[in-house]
């Protein structure tokens, strides 16, 4: 309990501290976006060359995935029929919700509580895969290929070929290729690469807490309903969904089926507000749902650890 406690707090400060930058205007008007695009093009996909160059391809085949996989998959088509019955978003808003409602923070809270929790980082290993490999280009094609009026729509060609092109997917396939033939690359061309991905977290965290100065209240106005969806989905459904399957469908042993149902009940990932930032889809509903959910998944998380723990 008290991991997880702490792996909110640091969030938290780090949070505050570019929420206070933000007021005192230290990083001048645009920081937060400006700290976005650096953690989406730049910073991320460095840490997931490096996450992935030491990581197993295997993992993403792994049972206690069928739970984290189908429960994400199930959250985010549940989001997309309701919403687009519901409220009938554009196709960018309806990817960044559908996102905000299954994409967890596998890489900053989640390491830090599978290390402190779990006992176990790799554990976090196949629902970090599955979410840079698969959920990631899914989501971050439909928001590149969402043009706003005036925009010149995407040819078929540009649409076939955007996964291909976006920085989070050269970052992973450049770590899978690293993987898959066992290579390291020499000092001299790693250590700029290292520093380059200690940037993501901080500055997407940054970002975040810059961007809260001056917004209005959570989940307020033309975008409320889609929030609270979201945060239902997510905090609830989610975890709900990952124990089922993981107990029922899968037949789980407790470690793992404590293991997927934690990973589950993480909160939305500030990379959601990062990509819905850096292609300007749906930035205020992630925006509002990282908060939410991530205050929410306190209580849920350790009910979890204290329940099936």
């Amino acid at each position: 309990m008290n991991a997880v406690l702490a792996g909110f707090a640091t969030l938290v400060a780090v949070i505050a501290v570019g929420w206070v930058a933000g007021r005192a205007r230290v990083l001048g008007e645009g920081a937060a976006g400006v700290l976005s695009r650096l953690s989406y093009f730049i910073a991320t996909p460095a840490l997931l060359l490096l996450t992935l160059a030491e990581a197993d391809p295997a993992a993403l085949l792994s049972t206690p995935l069928v739970a984290t996989a189908g429960s994400a998959v199930l959250c985010a088509v549940l989001y997309v029929v309701i919403a687009r019955w519901r409220w009938r978003p554009r196709a960018g808003d309806l990817a960044t919700g559908a996102l905000a409602s299954c994409y967890v923070n596998a890489g900053n809270l989640g390491v830090a509580i599978a290390v402190y929790v779990l006992g176990d980082a790799s554990l976090v290993a196949p629902v970090l895969l599955f979410q840079v490999l698969v959920l990631a280009p899914i989501g971050l094609t439909v928001l590149a290929a969402s043009r706003g009026p005036g925009q010149d729509a995407p040819t078929r060609a540009r649409l076939l070929t955007q996964p291909l092109r976006t920085p989070l997917v050269i970052g992973c396939a450049s770590g899978l290729a690293l993987a898959a033939f066992d290579w390291t690359p020499p000092a001299p061309v790693l250590r700029p690469v290292e520093l380059l991905a200690d940037l993501a977290v901080p500055a997407a965290l940054l970002a975040y807490g810059a961007s809260l100065h001056g917004a209005p209240r959570p989940a307020s106005g033309a975008t409320a309903g889609r929030v609270w969806l979201v945060v239902a989905l997510k905090t609830v459904a989610q975890p709900a969904a990952a124990y089922a399957v993981g107990r029922w469908v899968v037949h789980l042993d407790d470690p793992a089926l404590l293991a997927v149902t934690i990973a589950s009940a993480l909160p939305t990932a500030q990379n959601v507000f990062v990509y819905a930032t850096a292609y300007d889809q749906g930035a205020a509903l992630a925006r509002d749902a990282v908060l939410l959910t991530t205050v929410l998944s306190v209580p849920v998380l350790t009910g979890i650890a204290v329940v099936l723990g």
